[in-house]
């Protein structure tokens, strides 16, 4: 029984319908009244693993939810205003020593010798010039060195999974769930119960409820531990406004005063929204400064979220798992949103239960969730406590506030030595945690001691990188060229 629909729902019930096949009957229940928070419309690169093992084909699933590409993400105004940097997907360059290439840079770099970081990764260089293409899988060749995903309609995805997923045996039921009906013994949820008088019995429960979690809080009473203290954002407001122009090839976060803004680039038109501490700015001032930076006419009035940021105790508890935002909230910065949908989906099926429910399975899903949901955490708060901005309440704040130890060590290896420390289960790689360093000026005070006794010419092999790279984005098509020769929206 999957409760509760929009992408974390359809997601599931495509992916278990895939997996399971007809023989496990699979229900979906959800209400039209409710609807969906349906903002999440920027994506990093997994969610292509996900259609792959589905077997979607790439071009029709961007037609259909009038899609374009993604190649990172552009930070602007976070390190200090009148600065920017792009978190690229892929590598920056290609190692050509033991000692990794960010070190051979940052040594030309201040000695004059080497432009910004940003020009040293072939995401940055096809997007700044606007233009896309698959990458090439010759490993020899710079155009093999980025990743990609995709900017999307969450609805019209929700939608497309709704006819993959009824295609292979799942149940839509239309209806708000009125009652939960636990087992006395066990706690285990046996039924949910409808407001029209229907009941639906199942085994194996979803939460795919949103921020009200009707199953994993609402009927178990889980928990929630809270993370305001570290991401003070606790609002959003969402609008969509028409296009202008060619659409970027990446996500643009730009800070503001009490949080940051999104721009979302789709075929039809541009996503945009305000993350924003309630405490640091009113409703009223925030829509007037949303409206205020849009690319071209809002379509719509802006649409209010309440958030609080954090996760459950336990995403798996009893016979329910909870997914999407029913599992917890980390605002969509990193456009990690659907990721973490993904995520648990995935885990689901790594430790897929019996009907004994074995707490020795579902502890280790919850043991992978809290440290997965726990390093991006981490990764967010990077963003915002390495900053000199001082102009606000909220930067002043973010600067100065005590961070979990597991961030405070990694800041401390890369300031004193340029070193990147991984952790399991972190879902951003060395080069993601890289550009936020060096982009929100944390800068190494020394290189690693190997370098001094390396002989390579380092500030060469850089420029003919940066050469080659240069080149390499001149050669792709267009954005747009993309998007119409293979991909284009109808309408």
């Amino acid at each position: 029984m999957i409760v509760g629909g929009g992408s974390a729902g359809w997601m599931t019930a495509a992916a278990l319908s895939h997996a399971l096949g007809k023989s496990c009957a699979i229900t979906l229940i959800e209400s039209e009244e409710i609807g969906t928070v349906g903002v999440g419309e920027a994506t990093i690169p997994p969610i292509k693993t996900f259609n792959e093992t589905l077997g979607i084909d790439e071009n029709q699933f961007v037609r259909r939810t009038k899609g374009t590409f993604k190649l990172g993400i552009q930070f602007i105004d976070w390190a200090q205003t009148g600065v920017r940097y792009f978190h690229p997907f892929g590598s920056f360059g290609r190692s050509f020593d033991m000692v990794q290439l960010h070190q051979y840079w940052y040594r030309a770099h201040r000695e004059g010798q080497a432009t910004s970081l940003d020009d040293y990764s072939m995401a940055w260089n096809a997007a700044a010039q606007g233009r896309f293409a698959p990458p090439l899988t010759d490993p020899r060749n710079v155009l093999s060195t980025y990743e990609y995903a995709y900017h999307f309609d969450a609805g019209l995805y929700a939608a497309f999974l709704r006819e993959f997923s009824e295609a292979r045996g799942v149940v839509r039921a239309e209806g708000k769930i009125a009652n939960v009906r636990l087992n006395s013994e066990s706690g285990f949820v046996e039924s949910v119960q409808t407001g029209d008088g229907r009941s639906f019995a199942g085994e194996l429960f979803i939460d795919c409820s949103g921020f009200r979690g009707l199953l994993i809080e609402g009927a178990l009473a889980t928990g929630y531990e809270h993370w305001g203290h570290w991401l003070p954002c606790d609002r959003a407001l969402a609008v969509p406004c028409a296009a202008a122009g060619d659409f970027t090839p990446y996500t643009r976060s730009t800070a503001r005063a009490a949080g940051w803004q999104w721009r979302i680039p789709l075929q039809h038109r541009t996503g945009n929204g305000y993350v924003y501490a309630s405490a640091a700015i009113s409703d009223e001032e925030a829509a007037r400064t949303l409206l205020a930076n849009l690319d071209g006419a809002a379509l719509a009035d802006p649409r209010p979220l309440r958030f609080t940021t954090g996760r459950r105790k336990l995403a798996w508890n009893k016979n329910v798992v909870a997914v999407g935002l029913a599992s917890g909230f980390l605002e969509p910065l990193e456009s990690t949103s659907i990721h973490l949908i993904q995520a648990n989906i995935a885990k689901l099926l790594a430790f897929f239960p019996d009907r004994d429910f074995d707490p020795l399975v579902r502890d280790e899903f919850n043991r992978v969730a809290a440290n997965e949901t726990e390093r991006i955490r981490d990764f967010l708060i990077l963003h915002y406590h390495l900053t000199s901005r001082d102009d606000s309440e909220l930067w002043r704040y973010c600067a100065h506030m005590r961070v979990p130890d597991s961030l405070q060590n990694k800041i401390d290896h890369f300031r004193r030595y340029g070193r990147l420390i991984a952790r399991e289960m972190d879902l951003f790689g060395p080069p993601s945690w890289l550009a936020v360093h060096i982009g929100q000026r944390n800068l190494p005070e020394r290189m690693d001691p190997l370098l001094g006794f390396r002989s390579i010419d380092g500030t060469g092999w850089l420029a003919k990188l940066r050469a080659a790279m240069a080149a390499a984005a001149a050669s792709l098509p267009s954005h747009r060229a993309y998007i119409d020769a293979h991909c284009k929206a109808s309408g």
